[in-house]
């Protein structure tokens, strides 16, 4: 299973009542997680999945200034949930449009990526395909929080573990 982050689009409303009835918002995800209509088509769905801690790792070398774990405002006290506002779902969608992917692949360096023990530590095997993965992850994310911004949808973060 792993480590993962994933993005949910949330409406105000919905992360409003989150903050003041988590367990509300936890019984909420979980509903809309099990169902079969699961990615839903008005409700953009995604996010860096595994790849976060590499991701995390170009972007404070690149000095973009996102913490996937420190961003946001927590919902569940085990730092499982957490929401992002509409506003700063369009920033970030707007700051990471105007990050090329070449500004953060110029800091992959699978060497110390390894000595750091950045999750999943796999960045020695096939330091290429990793590189290629983090890529993938990084489209993936900008995608969904373009998406999430033009619907003017905040966002609930998921990090399992």
């Amino acid at each position: 299973m792993g480590v993962s982050i994933g993005f949910t689009c949330a409406t105000t409303e919905e992360l409003n009542r989150a903050e003041k009835e988590p367990s509300w918002a936890d019984a909420f995800l979980g509903e809309l997680y099990g169902s079969d209509d699961f990615p839903m088509p008005d409700r953009p769905y995604g996010g860096p999945d595994k790849a976060f801690a590499g991701l995390q790792f170009l972007f404070d070398a690149a000095d973009v200034p996102l913490d996937f774990l420190m961003d946001g405002f927590s919902i569940l006290e085990d730092g499982t949930l957490f929401g992002w506002s509409a506003e700063q779902i369009e920033s970030l969608a707007r700051q990471l449009r105007a990050t090329p992917w070449e500004q953060l692949a110029a800091h992959y360096d699978p060497q110390r990526m390894t000595r750091e023990n950045v999750y999943p530590n796999t960045w020695r095997f096939r330091p290429e395909d990793e590189l290629e993965w983090l890529k993938d992850a990084y489209d993936e994310l900008v995608t969904f929080l373009t998406a999430a911004a033009e619907r003017g949808y905040g966002a609930f973060m998921s990090f399992s573990f």
